[in-house]
């Protein structure tokens, strides 16, 4: 799924005063299959921002188009994981799975493909739980598997592992990274942490000022699995954190 951002502009009523601009003039282009990220400080307008691609929001000006259609709303082609899991409580695990598509009526093979995440993501053994016997970790890997299970073209994730130990962090980090390379959908990744960005990413958007605007690109050319403790990695890392230190300097001087 190729994606185009064409000049947006989010603003936000505010009654008796002017509008409050979130997001100002962003364009840039996702290509199909590629695992972007989109990197800035909490309360950039990351999560604006992906919300738009999923349909959530409309810009108030500008144009988002998926293979040259322009979005008009949610779709289930895009999936998207939220920062905390979003179960429904009185169902399983199994079920909750199986929620969405059974809502939309893609229902073939689905209890095989079910089974398939469900395996995929280590949870065989939960699939009767309910939502309230998992912890946070398992919770969220139910949530993948439920975003995954329509075999969607695109993923887009805001901060979903933010709140996860460093153990299970890493853990499905991996996961999602094996999912991507077999799926071969593109993947739209939110977050604040860069070395999160730099282990999953092959495109690296900094967003940051306010309004927000795209401060700079950076194109990962790393082989998978990376790792952390590489030079090539801390030699990305500086360089990235650099310019988010640039950035925010800059950000500060306006104020």
């Amino acid at each position: 799924m190729k994606i185009d951002i064409e000049r947006i502009t989010k603003a936000y009523r505010r009654p008796k005063t002017t509008d409050y601009i979130v997001l100002k003039d962003i364009s840039f282009s996702i290509e199909a299959g590629d695992f972007v990220i989109i990197l800035g400080e909490s309360g950039c307008g990351k999560t604006t921002l992906l919300n738009l691609l999923a349909g959530l929001e409309s810009p108030t000006s500008g144009s988002i188009c998926v293979d040259g259609q322009k979005i008009s709303g949610i779709h289930p082609s895009r999936s998207i994981l939220f920062q905390q899991p979003a179960l429904i409580p009185w169902l399983n695990v199994k079920e909750n799975v199986a929620y969405g598509c059974k809502i939309r009526g893609d229902t073939e093979e689905l209890d095989y493909r079910v089974n398939q995440f469900l395996e995929i993501m280590g949870l065989v053994g939960f699939s009767e739980s309910k939502p309230g016997q998992l912890s946070l970790g398992m919770a969220q890997r139910v949530c993948l598997a439920r975003a995954l299970v329509g075999h969607p073209r695109a993923l887009l994730l805001d901060e979903p592992f933010a709140s996860l130990d460093t153990f299970t962090q890493a853990h499905i980090q991996e996961e999602l990274v094996n999912l991507w390379l077999s799926e071969q959908f593109t993947a739209v990744f939110v977050t604040h942490d860069i070395d999160e960005a730099i282990f999953l990413g092959n495109k690296i958007i900094l967003l940051a000022g306010e309004p927000a605007n795209i401060t700079d690109t950076f194109e990962i050319n790393e082989d998978y699995p990376r790792n952390r403790n590489h030079p090539r990695f801390k030699e990305i890392r500086s360089r990235i954190l650099k310019r988010f230190k640039n950035a925010y300097l800059a950000k500060r001087s306006m104020l």
